[in-house]
């Protein structure tokens, strides 16, 4: 017997229409036929990795890693100034670029952890 948590999330998800569209190589939004499909399988036969909220998991690179280093150096440019008053301003540069070659690597790790961790748990469901 569901609990009333349970029913309350099926009755939710009938009570909400939920429109499903699949991006063909072309760009182009296809319809899904099946409801409750969130994709149908490609020509080369795999699915795009979409999260519930239909966001797409992309697999970790280092483009992206360099992004996220060039929004992230100036806070740490930044903090690293604030909180070392004194500090001359080559010596907060060389912390920054410390910091930088410690945490590039690290969110390329990370990154690639959580990709595989996410194929894991939706390798069962698909």
């Amino acid at each position: 017997m569901p609990t009333r948590k349970q029913r309350r999330r099926r009755a939710k998800e009938r009570r909400h229409d939920y429109e499903y569209v699949y991006v063909d190589e072309e760009g182009r939004e296809v319809e899904v036929d099946e409801p409750g499909k969130a994709a149908t399988k490609s020509k080369n036969g795999t699915r795009p990795v979409r999260t519930r909220s239909g966001r797409r998991i992309n697999p970790p690179s280092w483009n992206r890693v360099a992004k996220r280093a060039a929004i992230f150096a100036p806070l740490m440019f930044i903090t690293i100034r604030l909180l070392e008053r004194g500090e001359p301003l080559a010596a907060s540069v060389f912390r920054t670029v410390f910091l930088l070659l410690v945490f590039l690597p690290f969110s390329y790790v990370m990154d690639s952890f959580l990709y595989r961790s996410y194929q894991r748990r939706t390798q069962g469901k698909s």
